[in-house]
């Protein structure tokens, strides 16, 4: 009758594999931990082509800084809003994009978990539970 299981293992050969598994987990926990490390302190920092806004983010796309350069009165109040939407529109794109390298970079693209959170990273940079 054929198996799909394995053989019974003699016990050096278990605590061998188990030691193993073991070590794979240990190396997945603190890749994890080294990617919500550089999650955590990830910052994106741009500025529209014309230099009215300078605008920072955090990874979940959460606006730090808004800066306005000196020409900023000679702009229409309009133009300079859709300006600086524009620009968080990309500054969060940025962080999406560099969500999703830290997350290959860390945990690797091998991963189930890295790929499911990267399938949700939204181009605000954020990772949706």
């Amino acid at each position: 009758m054929a198996s799909n299981m394995e053989p019974l293992l003699e016990p050096g050969m278990a605590l061998e594999r188990i030691a193993a598994w073991q070590n794979e987990i240990d190396e997945l926990v603190t890749r994890t931990r080294t990617m919500s490390d550089r999650l955590s302190a990830l910052r994106v920092t741009t500025s529209d082509p014309r230099r009215i806004v300078e605008i920072t983010i955090d990874t979940q796309g959460a606006l730090l800084d808004i800066r306005f350069g000196p020409h900023l009165p000679q702009h229409d109040p309009g133009a300079v809003a859709r300006t600086v939407l524009a620009t968080l529109r990309d500054a969060r794109r940025q962080a999406a994009d560099q969500t999703r390298r830290i997350i290959l970079e860390t945990v690797g693209p091998e991963s189930a978990a890295a790929r499911e959170m990267m399938s949700r990273a939204t181009p605000s940079g954020q990772v949706q539970p």
